[in-house]
């Protein structure tokens, strides 16, 4: 029997076999790592893939499949497609091969997987931007070997790429950390869990697997309600390594087997496991590398004292991202509440006084639109829920009408109406203060005296000992204005004024 005719799940795990005499030209093996989390939960362990040359695991698989083109093939060069991590596998290869290399991406692929291609690739490589997703890169990428005959690589649906991933299985086993009772492997075309899965379930019969995709992307959650791989309409790029439309007709074939189920996770919920990823092992994951940890953490009530495994499969991840992955993730619970109060001087102060004493305020935004009314809104983080669900109550008791805004668009996005026709003579201030409970109010209590209004808040906290806020202030004429302008002092108890804002930036806020 030839190898062609052995059973596929054979086939794969003599692939991996012989990839483990190619693989290491190139790379060497990843540690795997224990998580521990306070209190009680599974006993976790990391696969680091992001300590490979690439970042990723992803160099495994491409470079097992260009290591085993004939001469002839090498010499046409090769073409891809890739969200970022497969295309610097390959680049990877086609500078050691010295073979050239083709590679397609979106356009909105981040910056610094481009840069890396071009840093493993030097002049062996060619970027080519194209489309908005990852299939309209596969579409230009099969074009383009039509059209050169140069060889494709794919990116998971390959038998030696599946094959090249599941070496990083292999080194798991031969860990001696094993066995473990369960992994969560994330899926975006399926060759990772295709080839980790069918390795483990060769040593170790028992072993849960679990698929792990994004809300948005669940292509082969899909596939396997559907009896064969199917295109999802649309793809969520938050986990943009992940993102794929499709999933892989050979993954597929393997998955249908070894996978017990699928399960999906949120944004939300795999930037909560890049937090705990940063403070439990000091390692920045990119997205789609945290899904797993995601997974396990969300079913961590029902995984105590067992034994799992997770991937961190890729820390490619544009820096700014990480600003925006800190502001979406706490690990406190929080609420956002929007509070109804006369529009008069003194009572946000009151408010602060009689209901949010104590509390921690992460975000404040406010903007006088209303001469009667004012409706500032809060977003309080607790590490105790009951606290947020007994402010409700509190407020009323007090005699404010609130309303529940926890992820409204208008918050998120910080839409802070101002109408500046109800402003009579304003004035900016720029304050630093001190990351400490009743700093704020201090500052009100201390500073806003007289006939001063707030007319303006915006603050957000942003894990510093510092938080910055810019505020607003109304006063029925410029001589209280310009008197408190000249007597406030630069520092005082828990503050810091940095600057008053000038007259052009204040007449952009109130519309002028």
């Amino acid at each position: 029997m030839t190898r062609d005719e052995l059973p596929l799940d054979r086939q794969l795990r003599q692939e991996i076999l012989f990839a483990r005499e190619r693989v290491y030209r190139f790379g060497k093996a990843t540690p795997l790592e224990r998580l521990d989390l306070p209190g009680p939960g599974p006993e976790i362990w990391v696969k680091r893939e992001d300590l490979s040359a690439v970042k990723s695991y992803k160099w495994r698989g491409a470079c097992n499949r260009m290591a085993t083109l004939t001469p002839s093939e090498a010499a046409r060069g090769v073409v891809t497609a890739s969200a970022g991590n497969h295309a610097q596998g390959v680049a990877l290869a086609a500078r050691a091969l010295g073979i050239r290399a083709r590679i397609h991406m979106p356009r909105s692929t981040p910056k610094v997987k481009q840069s890396a291609v071009l840093h493993h690739g030097g002049e062996f490589v060619e970027i080519h931007l194209t489309g908005d997703s990852y299939d309209d890169a596969v579409s230009a990428a099969r074009a383009d070997e039509l059209l050169s005959r140069a060889v494709y690589i794919h990116a998971y649906d390959d038998l030696k790429v599946i094959a090249g991933q599941g070496t990083l299985a292999d080194e798991i086993v031969l860990s001696g950390a094993g066995p473990f009772d369960a992994a969560y492997l994330q899926i975006g075309g399926g060759g990772l869990a295709a080839g980790v899965s069918t390795w483990l379930k060769t040593y170790w019969p028992d072993i849960e697997i679990v698929g792990v995709e994004g809300e948005g992307q669940a292509s082969m959650k899909a596939a396997l309600a559907a009896g064969k791989p199917i295109a999802l309409d649309s793809v969520d790029l938050f986990c943009d390594g992940t993102a794929v439309r499709k999933a892989g007709g050979l993954p597929f074939e393997f998955c249908k087997h070894t996978l017990a189920r699928v399960e999906t996770v949120t944004n939300s919920e795999v930037s909560h496991a890049i937090r705990v990823l940063w403070e439990g092992l000091r390692c920045v994951s990119e997205p789609s590398g945290a899904m797993g940890l995601a997974a396990v953490l969300k079913n961590r009530e029902s995984l105590v004292g067992k034994r799992i495994l997770v991937v961190l499969c890729g820390a490619n991840m544009d820096f700014l991202q990480l600003g925006l992955i800190a502001q979406s993730v706490t690990t406190k619970t929080s609420r956002t509440l929007r509070v109804r109060i006369p529009e008069r001087a003194g009572t946000m102060l009151e408010l602060l006084d009689s209901c949010f004493e104590g509390l921690d305020i992460a975000d404040f935004q406010y903007g006088k639109s209303d001469e009667q009314e004012a409706w500032p809104a809060f977003t309080i983080h607790a590490d105790d829920s009951t606290v947020l669900d007994l402010l409700p109550a509190k407020l009323q008791s007090h005699g404010f009408a609130w309303e529940d805004l926890t992820g409204a668009v208008d918050i998120v996005f910080r839409a802070i109406p101002l109408r500046g026709d109800l402003l009579k003579f304003p004035a900016f201030l720029r304050l630093d203060f001190y990351e400490r409970p009743g700093a704020l109010h201090d500052f009100l209590d201390q500073r806003i005296r007289g006939n001063a209004s707030l007319c303006y808040f915006n603050y957000r906290k942003s894990g510093e000992r510092i938080g910055r806020a810019l505020i607003g202030l109304d006063f029925p004429s410029p001589y209280e204005r310009d008197a408190l302008l000249m007597t406030i002092p630069l520092q005082g108890q828990g503050y810091r004024l940095c600057e008053s804002v000038d007259e052009a930036a204040r007449n952009r806020l109130i519309g002028i």
